[in-house]
């Protein structure tokens, strides 16, 4: 670039743009665009020139790439490269593989599956099989080069893994030794903090860092590489400049095979390797300059991560970090120790905001008090955890859990903290409240910077307001009109008379279950109907259990779920201001719920058991007109 037409920041911000444009357009240019750009560029190397020739680039290699994800239905014998670690998942082992010039999903089952089980990415394998193109299900994988999925009929290990996948491995088993005397949850919250494996976490685990915002700290991310650098930044002071800079790049890298090229790992990862390189030119460049390069150099490589949604909220939040975070922390009232966490999570929060809101349906209110109170301790497990964690291994014994004991408590206290904020009914940020927050914070932290000239100082106190109104208005709207219905996840929730009632599908999932209750605010079910009491059922309300206050359970005759009850046909429940009717109890436990109509409480042939808030059970003694058989009184409140 000439001195006459430098690439300034923000045309390094526009060339980031200019890159992710193309990778989303994906299109093949004619033949004179596709030369006639970088020419041009290389010619009169002028801003617009460069950040036109990387659109028109870019959309080449992502049709180019688009293109090869073609296969036909067709056996298939060969070797094949583990790149992913195999998941284990509905009774499968999954692995992604390099199997004859496509990048496949390899699909294991029965004992096929036992010599995938315990591999590692970078492992190789002979297998015969069949390929097949991606079900419409599937689709999701092609973006990350998936072009159809290899199920094995047989499957050998046909040698070891390449050096480098050998000693990520290794590293990844001594850091995981480290975390050996942790109970299972917690160790699997240490891998997932430390080296983003989240194949351990349960899935009401899971949703507890969902609905409180905290999903972040369960992947590896740009904190990661911070604690890397900052540890190693003693050592590596004492190098000079190009050693210091060779040492600092391989370092990255190898980060980067050990959490298996995360895409938030790489969009940090790039970025410091792009600072570190400015520093050692000397021309340190600023963090947006590095963001927009990082992200114009990704995806120039990979046009595909423009469908990552890890990569774009990696990319959104560490944007509204940059922006916002310094201003929003003066702005922001309270000691340092908390308004900046609070301001990170904020502006990291306006960052993300449309993603969450369009990929997820909202974003949960309690992300900031949960990332205030548990950050610092999330970074605190890395900071102790792994050198302790790795000294107590080697010693055994007493001193190991001795070592252990605060990661231990610091997982804790994180895990906690999460299944906490996920239970408080503070509501989600839909797209007007997510536009009204991003709004409030921004006027506020321009208010802030420019807090010289009195019309900002008021725009930015009115800025506060609509992102302090923002954050309470959907937690107002849960007790204004609580949310009934069907519900995500195969339940449907009934509410009357202060009681609330969850109908149990039999293809309900826990995890989306869980989920969906945090954002209607339900912290009480009163009555919960199974479809069939089976194993299935009773670890769904297991699972129920871990963060809601579940009363009595009805189930089909011989359920199993703990402390369910066995309804017949032709039953009435009173719950609160609801009755719950047995319609049939097979092939599976059928029911109707509906408001008692007026007048009616009085001659239904129910009496009080006590056994749950507003729940009345059958009686099997006959009603006298206008009394309840236990003498006339109602339900408690």
């Amino acid at each position: 670039m000439s001195a006459s037409a430098p690439l300034t920041d923000r045309w390094a911000v526009a060339l980031g743009a200019s890159a992710a444009a193309g990778a989303w357009w994906s299109a093949p240019p004619s033949v004179w665009l596709l030369v006639g750009a970088p020419a041009a560029a290389l010619l009169w190397r002028r801003p617009a020139l460069v950040c036109l020739a990387c659109l028109v680039v870019v959309a080449a290699l992502g049709a180019r790439a688009e293109a090869g994800l073609r296969v036909a239905s067709v056996p298939w014998q060969g070797s094949v490269t583990l790149v992913t670690d195999p998941v284990a998942q509905f009774g499968s082992v999954r692995a992604e593989v390099r199997a004859g010039g496509h990048h496949l999903e390899l699909l294991a089952a029965g004992p096929v599956a036992d010599a995938l089980r315990s591999a590692a990415a970078g492992d190789r394998f002979t297998v015969e099989g069949v390929v097949s193109p991606l079900r419409p299900a599937e689709a999701y994988l092609r973006w990350r080069h998936v072009a159809g999925q290899l199920r094995a009929d047989t499957l050998r290990p046909a040698g070891a893994a390449a050096w480098p996948w050998r000693l990520a491995t290794r590293v990844r088993s001594l850091i995981e030794s480290s975390a050996a005397a942790l109970p299972d949850q917690q160790r699997a919250l240490f891998d997932g903090f430390v080296l983003g494996d989240a194949r351990g976490q349960s899935t009401e685990v899971a949703s507890d860092f969902r609905a409180s915002g905290l999903t972040h700290l369960l992947v590896v991310s740009g904190e990661n590489v911070a604690l890397l650098l900052a540890v190693v930044a003693p050592l590596l002071r004492r190098c000079r400049l190009g050693p210091r800079l060779a040492v600092t790049l391989l370092l990255l890298l190898f980060f980067a095979l050990v959490t298996r090229f995360e895409p938030s790992v790489l969009r940090a990862s790039v970025m410091a390797a792009i600072a570190a390189t400015g520093v050692a030119l000397g021309r340190p460049a600023e963090a947006r300059r590095s963001l927009a390069l990082a992200v114009a150099a990704l995806v120039l490589v990979d046009p595909f991560l423009v469908h990552s949604i890890g990569f774009a909220l990696s990319v959104g939040a560490s944007a509204g970090i940059i922006a916002l975070a310094g201003p929003l922390t003066g702005a922001l009232p309270g000691p340092r120790a908390v308004a900046r966490p609070a301001a990170v999570t904020l502006a990291a929060q306006v960052g993300v905001a449309p993603l969450l809101v369009t990929a997820f349906g909202g974003l949960p209110v309690a992300t900031v008090p949960a990332n205030v109170l548990a950050a610092p301790a999330a970074a605190w497990v890395a900071i102790w955890g792994l050198p302790a964690g790795l000294s107590g291994a080697a010693l055994g014994g007493g001193v190991a859990s001795l070592l252990v004991a605060p990661t231990g408590w610091l997982l804790g206290w994180v895990g906690g903290v999460a299944r906490v904020s996920a239970g408080l009914p503070l509501g989600r940020l839909g797209t007007g409240g997510a536009a009204a927050l991003s709004l409030g914070v921004v006027v506020l932290a321009l208010g802030h910077s420019r807090s010289s000239v009195p019309v900002w100082r008021w725009l930015g106190r009115v800025g506060g307001a609509l992102a302090v109104g923002a954050l309470v208005w959907p937690g107002l709207a849960l007790r204004l009109t609580p949310p009934t219905g069907p519900l995500d996840g195969g339940i449907v929730l009934h509410r009357g008379g202060g009681a609330s009632v969850a109908v149990v599908s039999s293809r309900a999932s826990l995890g989306r279950a869980l989920d969906s209750l945090a954002a209607a605010g339900v912290r009480r079910l009163d009555l919960v109907t199974v479809p069939r009491g089976g194993p299935a059922d009773g670890a769904f309300v297991a699972g129920l259990r871990h963060r809601i206050r579940v009363g009595r359970v009805l189930g089909p005759p011989g359920e199993q779920v703990r402390g369910g009850t066995a309804a017949e046909p032709g039953q009435r429940w009173r719950v609160g201001g609801l009755v719950v009717t047995v319609r049939a109890t097979a092939p599976r436990l059928s029911v109707s719920v509906g408001p008692i109509a007026a007048g009616q409480a009085q001659a239904m042939p129910l009496h009080w058991t006590g056994t749950a808030r507003g729940v009345h059970a059958p009686s099997s003694e006959p009603a006298r007109p206008g009394r309840l058989p236990d003498g006339g009184r109602g339900p408690p409140g």
